[in-house]
């Protein structure tokens, strides 16, 4: 993390450690020591080469590096609460792609060939850098996605999670000794990393979703290239930054940022390289098919986590205080634009205007505005199209019946893409949300009467990533999680997320797994090795 400035020679840039730890290389008679700052030193140089301009300053002065691109085009990163620009990145091609991969699988090289605790202890790093520098990580993650500056310092403590725990997992991919049915024979397995993996990330968590594949990787002994979403370009320089200081080999990382306009040749190049041996997305299902199309024609390893569309059940016995909690966190978090996100609130009849009103009293509460601004609790949806499908979704759902008790409509006096918090009532299970996910603050309520036929309006959807369950009766907590057809099911909590366990979802919401021991092995191939002549 070193700025080279115009007049100042490679040697000397070495020298200057802003957010390094002091490196001096003295006269020394420990040759080890001499050897180990040399090595140091020569990290230094090669990020100079690699990242050599600044693109954003945090308020504490953390500096955001940006890749160095064979292109002179650049384009804004906007603000979606204020509507300005807060930064300028350079808009990658093709071609960056291309190098970026080359580099990758140089780098990969020694990386993979390091012991999985030399690259732990890097992965450490940079869990710490990340803590050090929390607050403008977080303000990054404000000013270019929207979400409240409480809401990104939570994601960036979710996001140097993962490096924490892979940091240690990586040391666990065990091999396997199987025991032999010819006696002449001796059967073994071992875990190798897969090379050179990529992924393209979205824009609602823009550097948990990195770090949640980065991590794993990196502890496999992969390198990956990058690609953000063009709304939030900053926090994945700001990660690769962070990797950078903590030790990361120049080339382990790239980060290919790029418009929206490149999106398409630049994703194309990274999907259809036979050197990219492993691709992970995180964004809609009709992306994730084709990029996945794409990836066939290489047969490389595929993760999809695609969309969303959770039901969110609450039964009679529910306890209804927490399931408001538990709303308001499932819902309304990052103003309901997550792929967990509850997108129909599916409420018992006997409880149902019940919990319609606490749920009301908790959305009036919500503070609407810039998210970096004192006691904000809603952001701006992330762009204009995100804010007129909110829009379209609530006019459709009051044409068809059901009633707006609280917002409903655009927050005209702000100047960035605000929706009042939502709450419709008289909901019925053949309106949109049942086959459209929202992406927004806007919580509708169907009543039900029977368990069989929550479970049964739950699952006529094709998406399966999250479901979430509301009940105090143990036997149905289970019995009704069997019953749903969700990848993921939060029972009496609506934070379910976490680094330990395994992130992912089924039928059209994806394929593979992301975080906990499932998520290491996504980077790693098994090897089967027989030993004869015994």
């Amino acid at each position: 993390n070193v700025q080279r400035k115009k007049d100042m020679p490679l040697s000397s840039c070495t020298r200057h450690t802003h957010h390094i730890s002091h490196i001096r290389i003295a006269q020394t008679a420990d040759r080890q020591t001499t050897m180990l700052a040399c090595r140091a030193t020569l990290r230094l140089r090669r990020a100079v080469r690699a990242f050599s301009t600044v693109v954003y300053r945090g308020p504490s002065g953390f500096e955001v590096l940006a890749t160095d691109a064979d292109t002179a085009s650049h384009f804004d990163v906007i603000d979606p609460a204020s509507l300005k620009s807060i930064a300028s990145v350079p808009d990658m091609g093709e071609f960056d792609a291309q190098k970026a991969i080359q580099d990758c699988k140089s780098a990969q090289v020694e990386w993979g060939s390091k012991t999985a605790a030399e690259r732990g202890e890097i992965i450490e790093r940079v869990y710490t850098l990340m803590h050090k520098y929390k607050d403008d990580l977080a303000h990054i993650i404000t000013v270019e996605g929207g979400k409240p500056f409480a809401e990104s310092i939570g994601e960036v403590g979710y996001a140097a999670s993962f490096f924490k725990f892979y940091a240690e997992e990586g040391k666990r991919a065990y091999g396997e000794v199987i025991p032999t049915n010819v006696g002449s024979k001796r059967y073994f397995t071992m875990k190798q990393p897969v090379g050179v993996t990529a992924c393209v990330t979205p824009w609602n968590f823009p550097s948990a979703m990195i770090t949640r594949k980065l991590a794993p990787a990196l502890a496999a002994g992969c390198g990956m290239i990058i690609k953000p979403a063009e709304d939030t370009p900053l926090s994945a320089l700001a990660v690769q930054t962070i990797a950078a200081e903590a030790g990361v080999p120049d080339g382990v990382i790239r980060t290919l940022t790029c418009s929206r306009d490149r999106t398409q040749s630049v994703g194309s190049a990274i999907c259809e390289s036979f050197d990219v041996r492993k691709f992970s997305f995180t964004g809609s299902t009709m992306v994730g098919k084709l990029l996945a199309a794409q990836c066939t024609q290489t047969v490389k390893r595929v993760s999809l986590e695609l969309g969303g569309n959770a039901p969110f059940i609450v039964f009679e016995d529910a306890d209804l205080d927490a399931a408001v909690v538990g709303a308001l966190a499932s819902k309304f978090r990052n103003s309901g634009q997550t792929c967990v996100c509850a997108n129909r609130l599916l409420v018992h009849s006997k409880v149902y205007d019940e919990f319609a009103s606490r749920l009301e009293k908790a959305v009036n509460a919500l503070k609407v505005g810039h998210g970096l601004d004192q006691g904000i609790t809603q952001g701006p949806l992330i762009n204009r199209k995100g804010l007129e499908k909110a829009l379209e979704h609530v006019s459709a759902a009051v044409g068809a019946g059901a009633t707006a008790i609280t917002g409903g409509a655009e927050i005209e006096d702000l100047p960035g893409h605000f929706l009042q918090p939502t709450i419709l009532t008289d909901v019925t299970h053949s309106m949109v949300f049942t086959n459209e996910e929202t992406f927004g603050p806007v919580a509708p309520l169907i009543r039900f009467n029977e368990e069989e036929e929550a479970i049964k309006w739950a699952n006529e959807t094709t998406s399966g990533l999250a479901a979430y369950v509301y009940t105090k009766d143990v036997n149905r907590c289970f019995r009704v999680t069997e019953a749903l057809q969700y990848g993921m099911v939060g029972v009496n909590e609506g934070i379910l997320s976490s680094e330990v366990a395994p992130f992912g979802g089924i039928k059209e919401s994806g394929i593979g797994r992301e975080g906990g021991r499932e998520g290491l092995l996504e980077y790693m191939n098994t090897k089967y090795m027989c030993l004869g002549g015994f």
